[in-house]
């Protein structure tokens, strides 16, 4: 299976969808009780970003996921594949936000098991990377209890919509690492 293949992954805590358009209504009133953070990149408009996000993987780089809460069936963020390289079989987790209704919940870390389990395990991936602003503490801190080290700090790496430049923190998560990482992910998740 290639790392751009649309699949419904899914666990007790959440269920990712591949995304589309009909998933608008239940993501906006998902990104609505988010307060803004200039570090972050919720986004101002859904249906733009659910139609880049779509572009993105219309073109091989990016498959998009909708986050659901399966009890709910409602949306209640998005995440992606991202900067994928299928010849190297290399892939970032990114461009995740969730509802701060599920921040804090067993979502985060069922939706990652989910994803890096995905990567390693069915999509043989030899890397999986997860990159963040240096003033992003709190996704900081949730990227390194997954259990990814990290690999650097690439400074001044972009451009922030207002000017301001980022620094952007690059962590990661092998193939030998990924045995210990689901362990502590699963137990993470039965506490």
């Amino acid at each position: 299976m290639l790392l751009t293949d649309p699949i419904v992954l899914e666990n007790p805590h959440v269920r990712l969808e591949p995304l589309r358009t009909d998933h608008a209504a239940g993501l906006r009133a998902a990104s609505a009780d988010l307060a803004y953070a200039w570090y972050t990149s919720v986004p101002a408009d859904v249906d733009a970003e659910i139609e880049r996000r779509l572009g993105e993987h219309a073109a091989g780089r990016m498959n998009p996921w909708a986050v659901v809460d399966p009890a709910s069936d409602q949306p209640v963020g998005m995440t992606t594949f991202c900067d994928i390289d299928q010849p190297n079989r290399h892939v970032e987790i990114g461009y995740t936000w969730l509802a701060a209704s599920v921040q804090r919940t067993a979502v985060n870390t069922a939706a990652k098991l989910l994803l890096l389990g995905h990567a390693f395990e069915t999509c043989d991936a030899i890397a999986v990377e997860f990159r963040t602003h240096w003033h992003n503490r709190q996704s900081r801190a949730a990227i390194e209890r997954l259990g990814a080290k990290q690999d650097g700090v690439l400074r001044n790496h972009r451009l922030g919509p207002d000017g301001t430049l980022r620094d952007t923190v690059v962590y990661s998560i092998l193939p030998h690492e990924w045995p210990a990482v689901r362990l502590n992910l699963l137990s993470r998740l039965a506490r």
